[in-house]
């Protein structure tokens, strides 16, 4: 569904300013953007709060999360659907890429089994029936450190329109987890293991990479290229790895990890995306690098949410008060990442772009999202 209307009364942040006015919305497009605080019959009335660009989200756990609410809880996936759909709307996001891991460890009972092709099925058909708030795309993360994971890729086509691979590389002592420390610390919390059990843990993915690995990260590659998907890397570490990251066409780094490598990605033209709760908390829960330091040397291009949905819109308010400039913080959530996957019709405040809009107050500094617009739909 689409809808005309205006908008007025707002502080719209534009790719480059902010202006007081009023955006008019004909058949779901922004139609026209007019100065001044008129509010026209009808319109409604922001009374002065911000007008921003729905948010674009490229990487969340956050479904993963509303399948398995408890540990061992295994939710319907229809239900998680819509209540991470709903969650995403609420948070001012209204163009989500839903990452779904494919790779799984077959042989390990209880860890990392496959459940990608069925859940993407279960989301497409809530698109295709019109149940879903906002706009979902794929996103397959190609766990090179696995067993199965050409066999799942196999499962998906072209017609899945999957926008994203990116390439996944969770071996022990490298990229996230090169302090082993750390590593212990939370697998063992999360897998309730003792110490033996991890040393095998380690041991096994070792195994795996060694086995599956290089054989593994070609063929996603393959695959990315036979869905039309965007590829990305994650966890880059060393300017070494970014070079063949560079190598393999890729133009967006999720998550790295030293300056070393957002320096790297900078000179091959990657984009770099870090995740919000790393702004907001002030540094990485797995020990590296800090998003703020990257952001101060000019190093950060865009934001996800990755496990905390309404951390996007804080974050990107944070680095609105760091730099002193809210558009640019604004283009982080919204016009980079839609820009990094080719979707150049949303992410901007502009005549001809998706009506795709929300409606941001604050508390202080803390921004709070009172309405989300899809196609001009407030939803």
């Amino acid at each position: 569904m689409t809808c005309d209307g205006v908008l007025a009364n707002a502080h719209i942040v534009l790719p480059d300013r902010v202006m007081r006015g009023r955006v008019e919305i004909d058949n779901g497009t922004i139609a026209a953007i007019v100065e001044g605080d008129k509010v026209p019959a009808g319109a409604v009335d922001f009374r002065g709060d911000y007008l921003l660009p729905g948010l674009v989200e490229l990487h969340t756990d956050n479904l993963e999360r509303h399948m398995q609410p408890r540990p061992k809880v295994q939710w319907p996936h229809e239900a998680a659907i819509l209540a991470h759909d709903g969650e995403l709307a609420s948070c001012g996001v209204t163009t989500v890429f839903d990452a779904m891991r494919v790779g799984s460890i077959a042989s390990q009972e209880g860890r990392y089994t496959e459940y990608a092709r069925d859940l993407a099925s279960e989301m497409l058909a809530l698109r295709d029936a019109g149940a879903l708030r906002i706009r979902h795309l794929l996103h397959l993360r190609a766990e090179v450190c696995s067993e199965t994971l050409l066999a799942e890729m196999a499962k998906f086509g072209p017609d899945d329109r999957i926008g994203l691979v990116s390439l996944m590389d969770h071996t022990p002592g490298q990229r996230q987890f090169r302090d082993m420390a750390k590593l212990e610390q939370y697998v063992r919390g999360k897998h309730n293991m003792n110490g033996e059990q991890f040393i095998a843990h380690v041991a096994s993915l070792k195994s795996l990479r060694d086995r599956f690995g290089d054989a593994h990260e070609a063929g996603a590659i393959a695959n990315a290229d036979r869905f039309g998907a965007v590829l990305a890397s994650h966890d880059d570490t060393t300017a070494e790895q970014v070079a063949r990251s560079a190598a393999h066409g890729i133009k967006l780094a999720e998550f790295p990890t030293t300056v070393e490598a957002a320096q790297a990605c900078h000179d091959h033209g990657i984009a770099v995306m870090m995740g919000a709760p790393n702004v907001i908390r002030g540094g990485s829960h797995s020990g590296n690098v800090s998003a703020l330091e990257l952001a101060e040397m000019g190093l950060l291009d865009i934001l996800s949410s990755d496990y905390v949905p309404y951390g996007l819109i804080v974050a990107a308010f944070r680095l609105a008060e760091m730099w002193g400039d809210l558009p640019r913080a604004v283009r982080t959530v919204t016009a980079a990442p839609a820009t990094a996957v080719g979707l150049m019709d949303r992410g901007r405040i502009a005549e001809g772009r998706k009506a795709d809009v929300i409606r941001v107050g604050t508390r202080g500094n803390t921004p709070i999202v009172r309405g989300t617009w899809v196609a001009g739909l407030q939803v």
